[in-house]
């Protein structure tokens, strides 16, 4: 089985380096110039199935690689982005970053996903990813938080690493994994 993942295009919070999570945000238009090179760079995969979070970002970067091949776009909330709750609209230097995204110290914040509950959602996801697409090249669209525990499922988390964010993707960056 293989896996392509990939984060979604640009936004304009991405622009403002604000925290999205749960909230809603559009493309950008340069995020959807991101997606149509993305979709002109995966034309080489036989790409079985695209998965993709529900967020409208993520959507619409799963629709934009998808067209004209036919390949159906299937919303998976397992690939939903990580809630930051009271954090969702700030920036880094606005909360305890570092601290956030601290696997070792998975500390749990009032209405946000703590690392570990992120970790054990996207795991989960990935199992039955295995189950039910065992012989298929699958696509899954998703964000810069859930690329984290998928980078880490498949790579392992380097030596020493406690703030595991520099395991995220860049917007539409694309990764190859086997399953």
């Amino acid at each position: 089985m293989k896996i392509l993942l990939t984060r979604h295009g640009q936004t304009d919070w991405n622009v403002l380096g604000k925290i999205q999570g749960i909230t809603d945000i559009e493309l950008n238009e340069t995020g959807i110039k991101q997606a149509e090179k993305t979709r002109d760079e995966l034309e080489k995969y036989p790409i079985d199935v695209i998965l993709s979070s529900p967020l409208k970002r993520a959507k619409r970067t799963a629709e934009i690689i998808g067209e004209n091949r036919n390949i159906p776009v299937i919303i998976e909330q397992g690939l939903k982005e990580r809630c930051f709750g009271k954090f969702e609209g700030k920036t880094r230097e606005e909360l305890p970053f570092k601290e956030i995204w601290n696997y070792k110290l998975n500390k749990q914040y009032e209405d946000a996903e703590s690392v570990g509950e992120l970790f054990n959602r996207v795991d989960g996801f990935l199992k039955q990813v295995k189950e039910k697409y065992e012989d298929k090249t699958v696509l899954l669209v998703t964000h810069g938080g859930v690329c984290v525990p998928i980078r880490a499922y498949f790579e392992g988390i380097p030596d020493g690493t406690e703030e595991l964010i520099g395991l995220g993707l860049e917007n539409c960056e694309v990764k190859e994994y086997e399953l």
